[in-house]
């Protein structure tokens, strides 16, 4: 089960958090910056999963976070969850997805900018546009 998604940038500024558990805002903070002090400290070359901490405080409760660019992904789950799983969760669902999304849009070969959509009977007249050749 997941506990916490946490992610903050390389200074330690939360970017979105979400307990599923209840925990005053006091606690949240302390959590979110001890978490921080956790996997920052850490060398890039080793594992993603860490054990130890306020959050993960029960014996059955792990890390695992990934670091891209200026982001951490930091996922507290319990022991019936796969590792590989939530790292795999990390890299195609939260990473992954906005990077598709912008080469998808890149890859559309259109001709020419449409000048007219319709969508059942929802017709849109697009203005002229400047080119951008």
């Amino acid at each position: 089960m997941i506990k916490a998604i946490l992610i903050f940038n390389n200074h330690g500024k939360p970017r979105l958090s979400k307990f599923y558990q209840p925990y005053s805002e006091d606690t949240q903070r302390q959590i979110i910056r001890e978490t921080f002090h956790l996997v920052s400290k850490r060398d890039e070359n080793v594992c993603n999963f860490l054990e130890g901490g306020l959050l993960i405080g029960e014996s059955d409760n792990k890390l695992i976070y990934r670091h891209y660019a200026t982001l951490y992904f930091v996922f507290c789950v319990d022991s019936s969850e796969s590792e590989l799983g939530i790292l795999d969760l990390i890299q195609a669902g939260l990473v992954g997805a906005p990077a598709h999304a912008v080469s998808a849009v890149k890859n559309m070969n259109l001709p020419e900018i449409p000048r007219n959509i319709n969508i059942g009977d929802i017709s849109i007249k697009v203005p002229n546009l400047p080119s951008f050749k």
